[in-house]
């Protein structure tokens, strides 16, 4: 029978794990928008390789200041 502190540590790896994966969804969606947007080719890279290199500071400072996509919903 697993300890209270075995279960624990059990715990923070389901949870980092499930974090991780939103972490990792959402670098995939910053790159396919840096991807899609307007920016130079050199900048595009730059920034790719910053949310590649530093997933979640890279992520954040995207969501700032990072380029967007270019698509535009018609309404």
């Amino acid at each position: 029978m697993p300890t209270t502190r075995h279960q624990g540590v059990i715990f923070l790896f389901e949870l980092t794990g499930f974090f991780g994966f939103i972490l990792l969804v959402l670098d995939i969606w910053a790159i396919v928008s840096v991807v899609g947007s307007a920016a130079s080719t050199g900048k595009k890279v730059l920034w790719i390789l910053l949310i590649v290199v530093l997933p979640l500071v890279g992520f954040l400072i995207w969501l700032i200041t990072g380029p967007r996509s270019t698509n535009k919903v018609a309404q």
